[in-house]
């Protein structure tokens, strides 16, 4: 039986994806550098930016002394666009009520920085139906590891094969996959609608039968 459904933020609730390569570019862009949509789609997308600021180390030399620059200066950035683009999708109130009517636990376990979540969930109207937000802040190891998951979990008492995790990017279909809980893979966020939630789930009583 599943008793709680576990949500990726961006490009799962929030179409946001864009928004932090773009954030995070114009950072770059002070500095001369910047992630090609290719690198961006093929290796950085769904991985925190401190994780991408380490390969940029790494693949382009960029100085470890303006990790912390860089990334505050993208957390900014990535805010001012929450604040202008974020808005309440209806299908996806409608989802996260019904689930919550039935008696399913809700939660949020993203890659990305807390106020960044909680900012989003906020604008988005989702936050008065998840019972618990993690972001990278709250485990040591971000996605690819499983370990925001496993505490999401154990935060909410239930364990992986009572958990479903709606998921859309390699990093966090690792994550998830890693963690035990059965797993939704969505394409973007027209996939998370309460149909595709539903027919995930009754698979999922199919396949423990």
């Amino acid at each position: 039986m599943i008793k709680a459904v576990v949500f990726d933020m961006d490009g799962v609730l929030i179409d946001a994806k864009e928004w932090h390569y773009e954030a995070l570019n114009k950072a770059l862009g002070l500095f001369g550098l910047e992630i090609s949509r290719a690198d961006h789609l093929t290796t950085f997308d769904g991985l925190p930016t401190k994780k991408k600021l380490e390969i940029l180390s790494t693949t382009e030399d960029l100085p470890r002394e303006l990790h912390s620059f860089l990334n505050t200066l993208k957390q900014s950035y990535t805010m001012e666009m929450v604040n202008t683009r974020c808005k309440p999708s209806f299908i996806h109130q409608f989802a996260l009520s019904s689930l919550k009517a039935r008696g399913l636990k809700l939660a949020v376990a993203s890659n990305s920085v807390r106020n960044t979540v909680e900012a989003m969930m906020q604008r988005a109207h989702l936050a008065k139906y998840l019972d618990l937000m993690l972001s990278n802040e709250d485990v040591e190891r971000p996605k690819p590891a499983p370990d925001i998951y496993i505490a999401t979990m154990l935060k909410l008492g239930v364990s992986p094969h009572e958990t479903l995790i709606v998921e859309d990017n390699e990093h966090g279909l690792q994550a998830a996959r890693a963690s035990g809980a059965h797993v939704l893979v969505v394409r973007d966020v027209n996939d998370v609608n309460l149909a595709n939630i539903d027919r995930r789930i009754e698979t999922a009583l199919r396949e423990a039968a």
